[in-house]
């Protein structure tokens, strides 16, 4: 096995398993430092308190080769400047005396005699770290000399290269160690006897003493074993953990092209005076920051320049990071709505959105790497507008914008800040969806909403999207007065990243009747870390388009902090389920002419660990709903009309904010019907009632009853077996799963 280095982005170390050169990645690794097995002597490095204390620097070993048995009397060797002199070394270190040092020839070939070289200085800590670099891996027809390290695994070694048992199985190559065609290693001077090939006794450089032939010695410096240069090239796979010494490493067109996007995005920061070069201030702490790369659909090269944020100081370097964006359920409303009363929809996308903010504190960065000004390699950046990773350059953005929305004449509405409107002497309406650097603009009058559009691009830089086909990685489809949403192309990735494209399809998300459990033991970090990216990812499906599995998900989210294999296992039984699933879609019918209605469930005591109740609604709109939730409930019910009840008042405060939403746009709305199968919890919520068994209930969801006197909503009753909010509170079975899906409005539509 092949240590290739650390992984891009930091994340781990790579390795080769031969013979097939397939490279891994893991965050685990152990390595044996006081080993060398391909070295002839296969002694143990000897350790002292020196070795603690100083790094050996590369120049020294090289210098320190003692050129005779009497180069020791020549000179005295000067002890290092930094330890402590004599008699002070125990007032700190309370160990017993170490004994000095003994110089041993320790290279396995002895050298000629060479003339004394004067001891370099000791480089500082920073300076001898030097990094192993490839080279110039394409422009040159030869291999340059490659290090790499072989962690130690029993057995590994002799699969790989066949050698016979007590071989070692750990290699660090010697930095000595000269591969024919490197024009960077040294040279031995013309006056230096060639070794002798024979090892007879009249050559200076045989293996006399050493115990080992001249084959073992070349085998000792093989390099059959350094995969080839296509093997040690960044990984593809995932552009965005790339460096800037990953692109150093391309070939020199491709090079070329990510350099030209790196000087593009300079380009943009200077264009719009992001920064200044001045002198680094004293005091004063300097983030730094890294480039990002990534590769568009359309096969366009992106960079960008992020400032390592968590760097910062709160209080110095920012206050307020908090920075509003539109909810989810919102924009599927302003979907349903449009689909609703055929309204126009286009959008648009601003470029570089975070470079538009202005920065209330005083934020110095270094220079971005490869890309320092000449001469002034000193100076720093200081940063004038907010930057990508900046902790504030969000909430900035945002205050910008908001501001320039009001010279527009929008209106922030108070209910979701990331929605505003605009209405003109006429009356007619124009809303704008605000999602960070993405906004939607619809209205019933297409000229005023193109009008408003380019008056939003005259002040920003924008893209102009057109008739949206996607938004927060949902795909919208329009036609008529009909709008489909989904998330086909992230499921497809989500599908890839867990290895579940080729599973069988599952008919539900969960098991009917099956209740997760939680683990007793401590859950392994890899697992968890698994789980976590697996629930996370189902959990923004959820939040998007797929209502279905909104039990399922909110059920193992449960679990994330300490999941077991069978929560992992149930988490990808839900992949499953979406497999069968891809083709379908939340409807939105505006020709169904269907107004607003809530539907809500509860199952009483289901959790078997904490015995607290499920509860779960739903709000609908043009025939699919935009608006749920499935979720324990906060406290233990002590009936299931306690349960009903508790639901009832959680749906009833979505109910009334949706309200108050579309108050602000403009709607005058009745009532808004909710629908519940309990006659306890209606006859409560209807009735100021005060009994033995409810008196104890939380004075906070007795406000359904001030929502039902102000005529806000009103409640009814439907039967248990045909109330479509089961799904939220429980694993059905697949008859029932189905009828109650297809009420949600998800259907199957084929884009084809």
């Amino acid at each position: 096995m092949v240590y290739l280095g650390v992984a891009p982005g930091g994340h781990g170390f790579r390795f080769m398993r031969s013979p097939n050169n397939v490279i891994f990645t893991s965050t685990h690794a152990l390595f044996d430092e006081t080993m060398f097995p391909k070295c002839p002597t296969n002694k143990r490095r000897r350790t002292s308190r020196l070795d603690n204390e100083l790094e050996e620097d590369p120049s020294d070993q090289e210098s320190s080769i003692p050129s005779g048995p009497d180069d020791d009397d020549d000179e005295p060797r000067r002890p290092p400047q930094n330890l402590p002199p004599k008699g002070q070394e125990q007032e700190h270190d309370d160990a017993p005396e170490t004994p000095p040092r003994v110089r041993t020839p320790s290279p396995p070939l002895r050298v000629p005699e060479m003339p004394p070289t004067p001891r370099k200085p000791r480089a500082s800590a920073r300076e001898r770290k030097v990094p192993v670099r490839p080279g110039n891996i394409y422009g040159e027809s030869k291999h340059p000399v490659q290090q790499f390290k072989e962690i130690e695994k029993q057995g590994e070694w002799d699969k790989i290269t066949g050698q016979k048992p007590g071989r070692s199985h750990a290699t660090e190559p010697s930095r000595s160690e000269q591969i024919p065609g490197n024009s960077s290693a040294p040279s031995p001077p013309s006056d230096i006897p060639a070794p002798s090939a024979s090892g007879d006794a009249s050559g200076s450089t045989n293996n006399e003493g050493s115990g080992h032939s001249s084959d073992e010695v070349e085998d000792a410096l093989r390099t059959d074993t350094v995969p080839p240069v296509d093997d040690i090239l960044p990984d593809t796979s995932n552009v965005r953990e790339w460096t800037y010494r990953d692109i150093t490493r391309l070939p020199q067109a491709e090079q070329k092209e990510w350099k030209a996007a790196c000087r593009e995005e300079l380009e943009a920061l200077r264009r719009r005076k992001v920064f200044e070069l001045v002198d680094r201030p004293k005091g004063r702490k300097v983030i730094k920051n890294r480039w990002v790369f990534d590769i568009k659909s359309d096969g366009r090269k992106k960079a960008r320049l992020v400032a390592k944020g968590f760097s910062q100081v709160e209080g110095i370097d920012y206050d307020q990071i908090f920075s509003p964006v539109v909810r989810f359920e919102t924009v599927r409303l302003i979907l349903a709505l449009s689909a609703l009363e055929n309204w126009y929809i286009t959008g648009l996308d601003v470029r570089n959105a975070y470079l538009y903010g202005k920065l209330e504190e005083e934020i110095y960065m270094e220079q971005p790497e490869g890309f320092t000004a000449k001469g002034q390699e000193h100076k720093v950046l200081r940063l004038l507008r907010s930057l990508y990773g900046l902790k504030q350059a969000g909430l900035a953005w945002w205050r910008t914008l908001n501001e320039s929305m009001k010279e527009l004449g929008f209106k922030r509405l108070v209910s979701d800040a990331g929605l505003f409107i605009f209405r003109d002497k006429n009356g007619l309406l124009v809303i704008v969806v605000v999602y960070v650097d993405d906004a939607l603009f619809c209205g019933p009058n297409k000229a005023l909403v193109e009008k408003m559009k380019a008056k939003f691009m005259e002040k920003w830089e924008c893209r102009d999207l057109g008739e949206p086909k996607e938004f927060l990685r949902m795909r919208i489809q329009r036609s008529g007065s009909t709008i489909r949403i989904d998330q086909c192309a992230y499921l497809e990735k989500v599908l890839q990243r867990c290895g579940m494209q080729n599973a069988k399809p599952a008919p539900t998300p969960l098991p009917a009747g099956y209740h997760p459990m939680p683990d007793t033991g401590t859950a392994d970090p890899t697992l968890r870390s698994r789980f976590q990216t697996v629930i996370g990812s189902l959990l923004y499906i959820m939040l998007g388009t797929q209502p279905d599995i909104a039990f399922a998900v909110a059920k193992l989210s449960q679990f994330a902090a300490n999941p077991s294999q069978e929560h992992l296992n149930k988490a990808l039984y839900i992949c499953r389920y979406l497999i069968g699933t891809k083709s379908y879609a939340l409807v939105y019918n505006g020709a169904s002419g269907l107004g607003i209605s809530a539907c809500t469930d509860s199952d009483w005591g289901s959790d078997p660990s904490t015995r607290r109740s499920q509860t779960g609604y739903f709000l609908k709109l043009a025939g699919g709903v935009f608006s749920w939730q499935s979720r324990a409930q906060k406290t233990i019910a002590h009936s299931s009309t306690e349960a009903e009840y508790m639901a009832i008042s959680d749906c009833s405060r979505q109910v009334v904010w949706i309200r108050n939403l579309l108050s602000e746009i403009g709607y005058q709305l009745g009532p808004i019907p909710i629908a519940g199968d309990n006659q306890g919890s209606l006859f409560m919520g209807s009735n100021p009632v005060t009994e033995s068994r409810s008196k104890h209930i939380d004075i906070r969801y007795h406000a359904i009853r001030e929502y039902i006197e102000n005529k806000q909503v009103e409640l009814f009753f439907i039967d248990g077996s045909d109330n479509p909010a089961d799904l939220f509170t429980k694993n059905l079975g697949h008859v029932k799963f189905t009828k109650f899906r297809g009420q949600l409005g998800l259907e199957f539509y084929n884009s084809a």
